[in-house]
């Protein structure tokens, strides 16, 4: 396994860097000109443009030796890296402030696309995991994979803010640039021992697409149950999608934006924890029931932790739900590395990529409008607070509450739905009985 810690170290070194220069540039952004839109625009550009382009790499790791899509796509981002550090020295800052001027949309793309091709290697790291490791160690290979996640959410947010404050967007992109640099040196350095994938069979007489979603599908429907678990993972991220328009909006209501600040921060440090401890303890003889009690467990937490106006009860709550979730996340890949044919997991976790990424967007955007006009207002003098204000509460921040508890008790029922669903049954007792996807070493 020291390949696969060496590729860990480099994924996220390459994973913070990314995260760093996208957070960077949308703290900019704002600070500089003040603009919401643009600033909602560049945040959720990130996470439609990596789900749209899942299935594209992932196509393109089955179709290639794992080491050269990783360093394809270190260099994508260091290219793109270079040229939106050139654009932002050459360029007058006026003009790239200014949203109607090409050059903003041109800045903001090189960057979004660097920043992408980099997070795109989850997706070859995944399949590296099957590669790499004993099938015994996966689901702790799977944790480590996760503690990266959590250190890059962490710390990348904090030093984004500083940089930004104390040294300025153009040292952003040179320390982006220059760190990508280095992670592609040292990735030229690993050496996995893989063979070439085979060509593929022509299908109706014509080579498979780039995108090749028929083929993730194909092999998700030959494991009996398993799209129920990926479309239970998507479920999820749409009704997680409160948690992204609104977590903010709620915390600061109960405390002030300093405050609010050292705790996310600290907050944050449970989803490094949780991948520790899968990395050290592993998940059991059933990763599958482990995805049903955390997910059970969270959004219990989801439908409680706001049932009062308090932070303590906030901070305990998003502590449990960030701990789970690398868990929940090693448990799904280890299902997936032992259910899918070694030469098209990245097909597949492509496409759970582009399911899931696409999810909470949808429900993001909405819920906001939605909490404005509809629940504040009800819990503040409406219908909302003559029906359950006198246990409830009242007030604007009510409202907020009562989004959080009702998507808890809507994702508490999709949970023990799916448990008790014929497709669970069957991906219960057939996953464990699927050969070992042999890799390609």
């Amino acid at each position: 396994m020291p390949v696969f810690f060496h590729l860990l170290a480099n994924t996220l070194a390459s994973g913070v860097t990314s995260s760093f220069l996208w957070f960077a540039l949308t703290f900019w952004v704002y600070v500089e000109t003040g603009s919401v839109v643009a600033a909602g625009v560049i945040g959720g550009a990130f996470s439609i443009s990596a789900a749209v382009l899942g299935p594209v790499f992932g196509t393109f790791v089955d179709r290639n030796r794992k080491h050269a899509a990783l360093v394809v796509m270190s260099v994508l981002s260091t290219l793109c890296f270079a040229a939106a550090t050139a654009v932002y020295a050459a360029v007058d800052q006026a003009d790239l402030l200014r949203l109607r001027s090409p050059w903003f949309w041109v800045l903001i793309m090189l960057t979004l696309l660097g920043s992408v091709a980099a997070q795109m290697r989850g997706i070859a790291l995944s399949t590296c995991v099957t590669l790499l490791v004993p099938e015994d160690r996966r689901d702790r290979a799977n944790g480590m994979v996760g503690t990266v996640t959590g250190i890059s959410f962490a710390v990348t947010s904090v030093f984004s803010g500083l940089v930004i404050g104390q040294l300025g967007m153009g040292w952003a992109y040179i320390g982006a640039l220059a760190l990508t640099i280095g992670t592609l040196v040292h990735l030229r350095t690993i050496h996995i021992d893989e063979a070439q994938p085979e060509p593929e069979p022509l299908v109706d007489g014509a080579r498979r697409k780039h995108v090749d979603i028929r083929g993730a599908l194909d092999a998700i429907h030959a494991v009996p149950g398993l799209l129920m678990l990926i479309f239970l993972a998507a479920f999820n991220n749409l009704l997680g999608g409160v948690f992204l328009a609104l977590m903010d909006a709620y915390g600061l209501s109960l405390v002030s934006v300093q405050t609010w600040g050292f705790l996310w921060g600290l907050i944050s440090f449970a989803l490094v924890g949780g991948g520790l401890f899968v990395a050290r303890r592993g998940l059991g003889k059933n990763p599958l029931r482990i995805i049903l009690v955390a997910n059970f467990v969270n959004w219990a937490v989801c439908a409680t932790f706001a049932l009062r106006s308090s932070i303590v009860l906030l901070t305990v709550g998003m502590i449990v739900w960030l701990a789970l979730m690398p868990a929940i996340e090693a448990a799904e890949q280890t299902v997936l590395q032992r259910s899918i044919p070694f030469e098209r997991q990245g097909r597949v976790f492509g496409f759970s990529q582009l399911l899931e990424n696409s999810a909470s967007p949808l429900t993001a955007f909405p819920m906001a409008p939605l909490a404005e006009a509809v629940f504040m207002p009800s819990m503040t003098d409406g219908a909302g607070a003559d029906w359950i204000g006198g246990w409830f509460g009242t007030g604007p921040e009510r409202g907020l509450a009562l989004m959080f508890t009702l998507a808890g008790v809507i994702g508490i029922v999709a949970t023990l739905g799916a448990r008790a669903s014929r497709s669970y049954r069957r991906l219960s007792d057939g996953w464990q009985a699927v050969p070992v996807p042999a890799p390609a070493a």
